[in-house]
C-alpha cells in the first residue's frame, strides 16, 4: 500500500512503484506517454476504478478523496494499471532503450544454466493474458525460458511484458544476442557416453538374436 511515509522518500507514485521491493523488473513508464489517451485504448475495460487508478499513477489523486479502505482498492487498480501500461510501453522506442540499460546492468539475472556462461536475462511473459502466468526469464543464448529465483518476482504477472518483448530488443539491437553455445553437457558412466551405451547393449542383443538363429535356437529359450 502507498503510504506517506513511503512518500517522504519517493515524491512520485511511478517513482515508489519502481523503486518497491519486488518490482526491480519494472522501468519507469513515462508520464506524457501515460496521459497519451490512444496508448491507453481499452484498458479502461479492464481495470476497475480505471479513472482513479489513473490519476492516482500520475499523482493527480486528491489526498483526502478516499478512505484507507477505497485508497487500497484504487492502489490494487493502480498496480494491475500500471503493469498493462508498462507491457505496452516497454515495445517502443523510448521503453526499450530503458530495458535495454537494465538488461546490460544484469537487473533481471543471470542464465543459471552453466554453459551459457552467466549470460543476462529477459523477462518475458507467455501469454499476453492477464492473471493466467508468472514472468518468466528469457535466456537469448540458450534460448530456453526460467522461473525467478526470487518468491516476489515469481508473483509478477507475465504480460506485464508480454511474449514479444526479448524478441523484439534483440530485434532492435541484434548486437545483444550472443552465439548460440555449442557446449553441451553429454551423462556418462564411467567415461562412456549413456547413448553410446545403450547403442552398443542394442548392437550386443542384435549379435546375440543372429547367433542363435545360425544356431537354430529359439529366441524364447
Amino acid at each position: 500500500m502507498y503510504t506517506d511515509s513511503d512518500s517522504e522518500y519517493c515524491k512520485y507514485w511511478v517513482e515508489w512503484f519502481t523503486y518497491a521491493e519486488g518490482n526491480e523488473y519494472f522501468c519507469d513508464v513515462d508520464e506524457e506517454y501515460i496521459l497519451d489517451r490512444f496508448n491507453l485504448t481499452n484498458l479502461s475495460n479492464d481495470v476497475p476504478n480505471y479513472l482513479q487508478a489513473l490519476e492516482m499513477i500520475t499523482d493527480r489523486l486528491p489526498e483526502k478523496a478516499l478512505s484507507n479502505e477505497e485508497r487500497e482498492q484504487v492502489e490494487r487498480s493502480a498496480r494491475y494499471l500500471y503493469g498493462l501500461i508498462h507491457a505496452r510501453y516497454i515495445i517502443t522506442t523510448q521503453g526499450l532503450k530503458k530495458m535495454l540499460d537494465k538488461f546490460k546492468r544484469g537487473d533481471f539475472g543471470r542464465c543459471p544454466r552453466v554453459y551459457c556462461h552467466q549470460n543476462p536475462l529477459l523477462p518475458v511473459g507467455i501469454t499476453d493474458v492477464p492473471s493466467q502466468k508468472g514472468v518468466k526469464l528469457y535466456c537469448c543464448r540458450c534460448e530456453d525460458i526460467y522461473n525467478p529465483k526470487s518468491r516476489r518476482h515469481n508473483m509478477i504477472d507475465g504480460a506485464f511484458f508480454g511474449t514479444s518483448f526479448p524478441h523484439m530488443l534483440l530485434q532492435v539491437y541484434p548486437a545483444l544476442k550472443p552465439a548460440p553455445s555449442e557446449q553441451r553437457y553429454v551423462p556418462r558412466i564411467f567415461g562412456f557416453k549413456l547413448n553410446a551405451i545403450a547403442e552398443l547393449h542394442r548392437w550386443q542383443d542384435e549379435q546375440r538374436e543372429e547367433q542363435k538363429k545360425r544356431l537354430g535356437i529359439s529366441s524364447t529359450t
